[in-house]
């Protein structure tokens, strides 16, 4: 994850950027939600951690890193007139979590979101930004609107610093802030004061990544790659292909594997199937925006995208090792000729058909999606298409490049169905990944980031397409704490597959659990950590959400996990919480996971530590995290549903 963030603040830095928009940490309370590919997935720990990671690399590389988007934007339909109307405790402990990880990462930027909060909206929200942000969490940085989401001038007072793109709308000459902010500060209606700390908190950020120290000037045109006078064609790659293909076939989730299908061992021969495993038909930018696809799908569409240098499709992937083994490769990439497919998968060793789901923004229409998806199915007549195909051949592999989830119940138990490689969306080098995965270059070890239901009933909210008949269309997060697996879990709902679930092509084992308080190096906060044990919440003061106190490691988890397999593979640990009763918590709340890499038959001992936040409840009348009353045990397993062992907080 900071690897990542570090290549891409490199980049940005040599185009001369000087804030990056990212990264995105919506909650995918939305399945359907169009943005949520942006994002890290269906959970606030995981997701706070990816941005926390994600930032340090980002700054690291140079380029200040903006927090987005602040906060509850979690649809495209209405995202500029809703109500997003949100308890405190859930606010709390679900949708600021991975914010106040941004904080404490040390942000540049936080983005206030187009939506209102709780019949406020999100830019001109004193509780959101001055309160929680800038006191709660002791936020030192400054708040940028998103485009066009500012709507006051008086937003200043709020806590906005500064509104984006600048003007009131593209292109109208007018601004909220500008000649407007000046006449409110003379009027008396904005203080100086206040216009001098959105100053400070601009230039802060720009002194804090040493921008003023021989920073590159910008040299390039977003908007326009023909402007030969400001594109100057720095090229700032690099070797980060490596980096990108690692992450693709590292993020690759793998889900069904029967009969020793995979890993591919020099088939002699093999048929692709469907038009996600090829080339598009105009190259990789086709699409303005990425606003659709006819061949692999890489990238999702909007603002958060950029144009491919290159695109490697799985066809390309694939016949490349193929060539190594003198495998024959065939294809068909017509997604409606089920027929044609049928026969050509007869007879083949292998038959993989590739499938699809696609989103992005709101200003782009796909398909008839305004955004968020409509429906949880396969796009390009995926699911007959795999049917299809495995009525015919009876060692069929399904790939599946999604922005989330989908329903896949019409086939994922079909008997000839042997394995299914769940890819996510990769970019440039998908088909590196792919093939990295199918033929074991790479064993699989990525784990669901969201819940795969078994119908879209299941989540417990759904999306919102028509409105109620007034201006604002009113959203209850009437779910609460409970969202995706959370709610799976309360509810007692069998999911597909859970939340953190991931096969790999070895066998893990966990033994040897051992819960170890540690010594609190924050000496003079003594009395906090004594009134914390003693069931007393944290007090109200700047930065109290963010206090050394509350965050350093005060237990250490340690345990082995034993490869029992005969290949070399990465175990992915998750560490699960359960509160007392009394604290009326999901039944399982993710708070660590780590990574570990052993080779075959071999011991290693996992550290995971736990801090008195991570254990802490959200108290609304104290306005303050604190312990629940009664014994907190934990769980460490391989997803939030296979525990393998178990043990007690001693508080």
């Amino acid at each position: 994850m900071r690897a990542r963030g570090l290549a891409l603040g490199q980049e940005f830095k040599g185009k001369g950027v000087n804030i990056a928009l990212g990264p995105m940490m919506n909650m995918g309370r939305i399945a359907q939600g169009g943005r949520n590919w942006e994002g890290f997935g269906a959970d606030p720990f995981l997701t706070g951690e990816s941005a926390y990671e994600t930032i340090l690399g980002l700054q690291n590389g140079g380029v200040q890193a903006t927090a987005k988007h602040f906060i509850n934007y979690e649809q495209e339909h209405f995202r500029t007139s809703e109500s997003s109307n949100v308890d405190d405790r859930t606010q709390h402990e679900i949708y600021a979590h991975p914010f106040l990880r941004s904080v404490m990462a040390g942000v540049s930027s936080v983005m206030c979101s187009y939506n209102l909060i709780n019949e406020t909206y999100a830019c001109n929200n004193d509780k959101m930004l001055n309160d929680i942000l800038k006191r709660e969490y002791g936020f030192q940085g400054f708040v940028q609107s998103d485009w066009q989401a500012t709507r006051s001038t008086l937003s200043a007072v709020a806590g906005l610093d500064m509104t984006m793109p600048g003007d009131t709308t593209f292109d109208s000459g007018d601004s909220y802030f500008g000649g407007n902010l000046t006449d409110y500060v003379n009027d008396g209606y904005i203080s100086m004061a206040r216009l001098d700390d959105m100053a400070t908190r601009i230039i802060a950020a720009w002194y804090f990544l040493h921008q003023d120290e021989a920073y590159p000037a910008t040299n390039f045109n977003a908007f326009n790659s023909k402007d030969e006078v400001n594109n100057k064609h720095v090229n700032v790659q690099a070797d980060h292909y490596k980096l990108v293909r690692e992450i693709g076939a590292a993020g690759t989730v793998l889900l069904k594997n029967e009969n020793g299908a995979l890993p591919l061992n020099k088939p002699r021969n093999l048929v692709l199937i469907g038009s996600d495993a090829s080339p598009g038909k105009s190259g990789p930018n086709e699409f303005p925006g990425q606003g659709g696809s006819d061949g692999i799908l890489a990238m999702g569409w909007g603002s958060g995208t950029g144009d491919f240098p290159y695109l490697i499709s799985p066809l390309e992937g694939i016949q490349e090792r193929a060539r190594q083994d003198c495998s024959s490769v065939f294809w068909d990439f017509d997604d409606w000729n089920t027929a044609l497919a049928g026969n050509m998968a007869y007879g083949e060793a292998v038959a993989l058909v590739f499938t699809n789901s696609d989103s992005g923004e709101g200003y782009i229409t796909v398909n008839g999606n305004k955004g968020d998806r409509y429906n949880l199915t396969a796009w390009h007549n995926g699911d007959d298409l795999i049917l299809a195909v495995a009525a015919q051949n009876n060692n069929t592999i399904v790939v599946v490049n999604s922005v989330g989830p989908l329903i896949i119940e019409p086939w994922i138990e079909h008997p000839n169905i042997t394995a299914v490689i769940w890819a996510g969306i990769q970019g440039q080098e998908a088909g590196n990944a792919i093939a990295d995965v199918l033929y074991g270059a790479y064993n699989p070890s990525g784990r669901l980031p969201y819940t795969i239901a078994k119908d879209v009933v299941d989540y417990p909210a759904q999306l919102i397409t028509k409105g109620s008949g007034s201006n604002i269309v009113t959203i209850d997060y009437t779910e609460g704490l409970f969202i995706d697996y959370r709610h799976f879990d309360q509810a007692n709902i069998m999911p597909r597959f859970e939340f953190g679930f991931g096969l790999s092509y070895t066998t893990f084992a966990y033994s040897d659990l051992c819960v170890t308080p540690i010594q609190s190096s924050d000496t003079d906060q003594e009395d906090l950590i004594t009134a914390w044990e003693d069931g007393k919440a944290s007090p109200i003061a700047e930065g109290s959400s963010t206090a050394l106190w509350l965050h350093e490691p005060a237990f250490r988890i340690t345990f082995e996990v034993t490869n029992t397999g005969p290949v070399s593979g990465t175990e992915i640990p998750q560490l699960y919480i359960h509160h007392p009763s009394s604290a009326s918590e999901p039944p399982s709340v993710l708070k660590g996971f780590t990574n570990v890499e052993i080779s075959p038959y071999n011991i290693k001992q996992v550290s995971i530590t736990l801090s008195r936040y991570d254990l802490s409840i959200w108290d609304v009348i104290s306005q303050g995290w604190r312990k629940p009353d009664g014994q907190i045990s934990l769980s460490i397993g391989a997803s939030s549903r296979d525990f393998r062992l178990q043990g007690d907080i001693p508080i």
